[in-house]
């Protein structure tokens, strides 16, 4: 006799299950089957299994007899497969459900190309999780190929639609960001030559921008470019978007990579506020440059410290374009050290270099004369502005919240780290257009399972990646009776982490 933590059985040679039986005030356990008689469902005693005694399974089975069919990988899964199941995606992804959730759970986890997926998937328990048996490259192809069919911008709207149906948070604001990254193979139409923001050459590129919550970094939608395509137009193709999901106020944040006036304009005709950065350049330069001169930057009530950054910032009211908001022009003492420094270490390298008759790094030639003196003027004219940047916002916010909303937008940059690192953005090996923007989507979805896990956890001290990691050693092990002809599987204990966890995320999982 042992006992079980956790007992499912199942019978090898017929379609049986296990009944409860109360008997004298103890519960006994018997596998039976259902059989039709005369038109009549009688149930049929198989065997005698075992019993439950406080809260525990005692199987009627000698050690001796048991064997270990398979461990299998299984408290990370249980918990995607939840978060997944709860905002029914696994209904919204068609016919080929099964085969994309294993690929998200897999990008989650442990990602492997799809012509590994099938090994991956039969070290797990996704087969008693999700209703597939097995994985083929040809099918995980297949099902990256439907996801073409289904309209990527529709499905982002349902999905997100759900997600606010079932955790009911709201949205009083977008962080927008973009993206890029490179592919292997030059086939893609997408694929183009640009500037990739990671220093990566030789490779053409894509452009992704993503929308995620003020507050929670949930991801809202993300739509993939052509890797030229400038960041402030793939704002004014999200904006267009954004109109379908009737967020009816809010406040859009984005960089000033981003800014235009057109996208000022398309914000506010959909009655949102906008807060941006600016950069220093046209009407701008004249008004910082009086602003310095008229105020003292470094005194206590100018002074703003996030986190480890301490920000001096000078409010005034500015409009561009018709669109009326505030201007905050914020110096950083420490980053005016950093430049000037890292720029008199590459003046001076290439002040040597050229000395010796060498080539110099483009750019730097504007700082030394023919005979290789420094040139004092154009290296005070570099340093001008350094150390000061510029946010402006239409709706009405202290200094405090502007510099916090905007400088700590970290969220979606997170969510890039995480979509790039974690769940495997890049590179990409595919070259045909539809499967490219399918292993984004991949990865959006891992995202999006990982955002709502980091939510349900946020009172925790742990992120959805430590959390994964701590379940990792939640196995499934699989017992075979040889003499009775039955198979049980059994959870391994877990830790008190590992219950606090499952917890946070819904009690009943310790049941399920």
């Amino acid at each position: 006799m042992f006992a079980l933590s956790w007992l499912i059985v199942y019978n090898i040679y017929t379609m049986s299950f296990v009944r409860k039986i109360k008997k004298k005030g103890k519960i006994y356990l018997a596998e039976v089957e259902n059989q039709w008689i005369d038109g009549r469902c009688v149930q049929k005693h198989l065997r005698y299994i075992g019993r439950e005694a406080d809260g525990e399974t005692i199987l009627a089975s000698s050690l001796s007899d048991v064997k270990v069919d398979s461990v299998k990988l299984y408290g990370p899964l249980l918990v995607l497969d939840y978060l997944a199941k709860e905002i029914a995606l696994h209904r919204q992804l068609g016919e080929y459900g099964p085969e994309i959730l294993s690929m998200v759970y897999a990008h989650c986890l442990d990602y492997k190309s799809i012509n590994q997926m099938e090994r991956w998937f039969s070290r797990t328990d996704l087969a008693m999780l999700l209703p597939i048996e097995r994985v083929t490259e040809r099918r995980l192809l297949e099902a990256l190929d439907s996801l073409e069919q289904q309209g990527d911008p529709e499905l982002q709207q349902r999905l997100f639609q759900q997600v606010q149906l079932v955790y009911r948070f709201p949205v009083s604001g977008v962080i927008y960001d973009v993206t890029n990254t490179y592919l292997y193979g030059r086939q893609c139409p997408l694929g183009k030559w640009g500037h990739d923001k990671e220093g990566i050459k030789g490779r053409p590129l894509i452009q992704i921008g993503l929308a995620v919550t003020k507050d929670h970094g949930i991801p809202i939608c993300h739509r993939v470019f052509d890797g030229n395509i400038h960041d402030a137009k793939t704002f004014q193709d999200f904006i267009t978007h954004l109109q379908g999901y009737q967020i009816k106020e809010g406040l859009v944040i984005y960089d000033r990579g981003i800014v235009s006036a057109q996208n000022l304009k398309d914000t506010s005709d959909l009655h949102w506020d906008t807060l941006c950065g600016l950069p220093i350049k046209g009407k701008l330069v004249p008004l910082v440059r009086d602003l310095v001169k008229r105020h003292r930057f470094i005194q206590i009530p100018n002074r703003i410290r996030l986190k480890k950054t301490v920000f001096y910032v000078v409010q005034v009211p500015y409009q561009t374009e018709g669109i009326h908001g505030t201007l905050a022009v914020c110096f950083n003492e420490q980053q005016e050290r950093d430049l000037r420094e890292s720029r008199y270490d590459e003046i001076l390298q290439a002040q040597e270099l050229a000395a010796r008759q060498k080539s110099i790094k483009q750019g730097l030639e504007k700082y030394l004369s023919r005979n290789g003196s420094l040139l004092e003027e154009a290296i005070q004219e570099a340093e001008e502005f350094d150390g000061y940047s510029c946010i402006l916002s239409t709706a009405t916010l202290s200094k405090e919240e502007m510099v916090r909303l905007y400088f700590d937008k970290d969220l979606v940059e997170k969510a890039f780290r995480t979509i790039k690192g974690i769940t495997r953005l890049q590179p990409i090996r595919h070259w045909l257009y539809h499967r490219v923007q399918a292993h984004v989507f991949i990865c959006y979805l891992s995202y999006l399972l990982l955002s709502l896990l980091q939510y349900r956890l946020r009172h925790l001290e742990i992120s959805a990646e430590e959390a994964l990691t701590e379940l990792d050693s939640m196995y499934k092990v699989y017992l075979r009776d040889e003499k009775k002809g039955f198979q049980v599987s059994r959870v391994v204990t877990l830790t008190k982490k590992q219950q606090l966890i499952l917890k946070a995320i819904n009690r009943r999982l310790l049941k399920s």
